[in-house]
């Protein structure tokens, strides 16, 4: 199974520079895409030949995340989950669109697998609560719950479950910087729950811009940069040294070895494309089962500037799944 993972940095804009000829070409089974900064409706249209959800930030202009699964692919969209605010909560409007859960399911089930509706079905007025941690949005049928998954009971069991993820860029000194320690804090608390849910339940990837880099091999000019830059704060780095050192796994590290990069990311300014003056903030997290059926990885890096459609590449990788 492919799954890619990008940033298109506004999908409107995106498609206009060519984002249709990449997905056409690419191959991917599953595409979790960040800053799409459009409702569902429209992020859908631009997304021929896959079933997507979208979660639209309630911040007109930013945010956004998306799941898209390939049609006739090997899998199909299940339940869906949005944000990580804690039960009984609602995440402040800056969180929203920055955080989609989504079981997939096999493309075909077999004679025995029921599905059953999410009774936590997508919010359709702003001000609803949307799920959090723990088991946010599961049927009481669901993985873990009474009947079990894969039993009639109970809804078909999932393959996977999928995260498309959109950190805060924070600004150091300024009010954003708070806002993404506080939605750092959320994340760390679903992380340990996604982790503990697939010691007995489907696998998990979070993927997408995490805007952080995990060490001086994730980023070309480092040293300006560290502890003075957001994304390059120690304080930032900690979670992800917290998250690997509980068992989630940086899959593309661990598929490219100790080498510098290979990067995602590089700034529309100068000339940061043409010398590869770039950063590492886009990953494939996973749990230890996925992370062993990974096989491959590519950064669709476009082959000049004038081909860029997002000042992110695709992080693309091939699971045996």
């Amino acid at each position: 199974m492919r799954i890619a993972t990008v940033n298109v940095n506004g999908i409107r804009a995106a498609a206009r520079k060519g984002m249709d000829q990449w997905l056409r070409s690419s191959g991917a089974d599953v595409v979790l895409l960040q800053e799409v900064r459009a409702e569902e409706p429209v992020a859908a249209s631009l997304l021929p030949g896959y079933e997507a959800v979208t979660w639209p930030c309630r911040v007109k202009g930013r945010a956004g995340v998306s799941v898209a699964v390939r049609q006739g692919g090997p899998v199909r969209l299940g339940q869906v989950r949005y944000g990580v605010a804690p039960p009984g909560t609602q995440e402040p409007d800056v969180d929203s669109g920055r955080w989609l859960e989504a079981d997939l399911l096999p493309a075909s089930p077999g004679p025995d697998h029921v599905d059953v509706p999410d009774p936590a079905q997508r919010p359709v007025a702003e001000g609803a609560t949307r799920p959090g941690p723990g088991a946010p949005g599961q049927a009481p049928g669901g993985p873990g719950g009474p009947g079990g998954p894969g039993t009639p009971s109970g809804p078909a069991r999932p393959l996977l479950t999928v995260v498309s993820a959109y950190f805060h860029a924070g600004q150091v000194g300024t009010e954003r910087m708070g806002q993404k320690y506080a939605h750092l804090s959320l994340v760390d608390a679903r992380m340990s729950g996604l982790l503990a849910s697939a010691a007995d339940g489907p696998p998990v990837l979070v993927a997408g811009d995490l805007n952080i880099v995990h060490t001086a091999s994730d980023m070309r000019n480092w040293r300006p940069n560290h502890n003075r830059t957001s994304g390059v704060l120690d304080e930032e780095i900690a979670y992800l040294d917290t998250w690997f050192s509980s068992g989630w796994v940086d899959t593309v590290r661990r598929l490219a070895g100790p080498v510098q990069g290979p990067y995602t990311w590089w700034s529309q300014r100068g000339s940061a494309f043409e010398n590869d003056t770039g950063w590492r903030i886009d990953y494939h997290l996973t749990t230890p089962s996925l992370a062993a059926l990974a096989r491959s990885f590519a950064i669709d890096k476009a082959a000049r500037r004038s081909g860029r459609w997002s000042d992110h590449a695709p992080l693309v990788v091939d699971y045996d799944l």
